[in-house]
């Protein structure tokens, strides 16, 4: 009995002591799987707030592209949390954004997360390939004008007594026509030469019809013709530019002539000019900071000196005549005065002078851009008019629908233009730059 007795007291015993320890397994379990559902959340809402953080980086992207002055937000809902995001500048092509995610909100969050990153201007790139490109309207040579580089033409290419030409010439087509110049390069159309008109290549002929010609290096009769190729800068690149202008703002206080007249030293850009602009200073500069949108003609006079910005660097800045209610009477653009165009310092910078006037290829007779004396650091572009150059100008490339050379008028290609760079302005122009990306929190 008293072994019996002792017998039940242990297991009794027993029974209490694993009794213990399995509630203190089981507490200590369920504690651990609390806790580790606890930081199992946890994970879950850093990653969903860094989603959320990164997710704000495209949005600000995408609504900067939509609008120039859009500087960022806060507590926008994005899934299951919140967003706030900034954006600075931090030069005049260059913006900071710092975004934060928040889940559940801003006010009581269980995680928090912050990324930051760079976006520039993208680069658009223009490629121009010749000294001279002219549409279907060709061009002409007169007097003493002559052209160092390359020239390609949808029309026909006429000179007369010879004019130089120190490159490779190309008139496309089936109609294309070369006659009356001295072609330091090879020549390529459809007819070379002109009966009484001496015409004289300095290397190969590629043809299918020569007359009155002169050819140094090797003839190639029944040469297939050219393929015309379009100008370089389409009609809605330049739309963009104008949209970029008119970002900056609209200057109306023109005078009662309808001019806008700039006359001492000042700074301008990106900026629309609702009429006339005129500009006459002898002493001053004209800095253009950014592109111009003119929407009635555009003059020079009396000697000014206008510049891109030095702190703009290799970019190449449009100024652009466009009147879209009046393009065949109005967009006409006079330089005169031994204008001086000057870059932003680099060498390769340029001033794009650019006139939507459409009277040539309409069959009209008005000069969409009139050059004469000076120039320099310059691109004349008239896709759909009438290009004059004359007396002492010298370009840096003429593009035309029509173009016409006289006097001692050179256009001297300049080999930064093939990849002339801009900086574009809405239209997805913003993009993020690679390296700039961080986690700070």
């Amino acid at each position: 009995m008293t072994f019996a007795r002792y017998t039940k007291g242990q297991v009794i015993l027993l029974t209490l002591v694993f009794a213990g320890i399995f509630m203190t397994v089981s507490t200590a379990l369920v504690g651990y799987v609390t806790a580790y559902g606890r930081m199992e959340r946890a994970t879950v809402a850093v990653a969903q707030a860094l989603a959320i953080a990164e997710g704000a980086l495209d949005e600000a992207n995408s609504q900067l592209n939509q609008d120039p002055s859009y500087d960022g937000e806060e507590d926008t809902p994005l899934g299951n949390g919140v967003f706030t995001v900034s954006v600075a500048g931090v030069d005049s092509h260059t913006k900071r954004m710092t975004a934060t995610g928040y889940v559940p909100d801003s006010q009581n969050p269980t995680a928090v997360k912050k990324v930051e990153a760079n976006v520039g201007l993208s680069n658009d790139v223009i490629s121009f390939h010749y000294g001279i490109q002219a549409g279907n309207g060709g061009f002409t040579m007169d007097n003493s004008s002559s052209i160092t580089g390359n020239v390609f033409s949808n029309g026909p290419v006429i000179g007369s007594s010879e004019n130089d030409i120190r490159g490779d010439v190309v008139s496309a087509g089936p109609s294309g026509w070369v006659y009356g110049i001295h072609a330091t390069g090879s020549v390529y159309a459809h007819t070379i030469g002109k009966e009484g008109e001496n015409t004289t290549i300095d290397k190969d002929a590629y043809y299918t019809t020569i007359v009155d010609t002169t050819v140094s290096g090797t003839p190639y009769p029944d040469s297939p013709d050219q393929t015309s190729v379009p100008l370089p800068i389409s009609d809605s690149q330049i739309s963009e530019w104008e949209a970029f202008a008119e970002s900056g703002g609209t200057i109306t206080a023109c005078d009662a002539q309808g001019n806008y007249v700039v006359s001492e030293t000042m700074s301008l850009g990106p900026k629309k000019i609702a009429c006339n602009l005129v500009v006459k200073n002898t002493s001053g500069i004209l800095t253009i900071t950014g592109p111009l949108w003119v929407t009635g003609n555009i003059t020079t006079q009396t000697t000014p000196t206008i510049r891109i910005d030095p702190a703009l660097g290799s970019e190449n800045v449009a100024i652009i005549a466009d009147n879209p209610s009046n393009r065949a009477g109005s967009g006409i653009v006079v330089i005169g005065q031994s204008t001086i165009f000057q870059g932003s310092g680099a060498d390769d910078s340029f001033v794009f002078l650019i006139s939507q006037n459409n009277s040539a290829e309409t069959g009209g007779a008005t000069v969409a851009i009139d050059m004469s004396q000076g120039a320099s650091a310059l691109v004349a572009y008239a896709s759909h008019g009438l290009l004059t150059l004359s007396q002492s100008v010298g370009v840096k490339e003429a593009t035309g629908y029509k173009i016409a050379l006289s006097q001692s008028a050179n256009v001297v290609y300049d080999t930064g233009l093939p990849n002339a760079m801009f900086k574009s302005g809405p239209g997805g122009s913003w993009g993020f730059i690679p390296g700039t990306y961080a986690i700070t929190r």
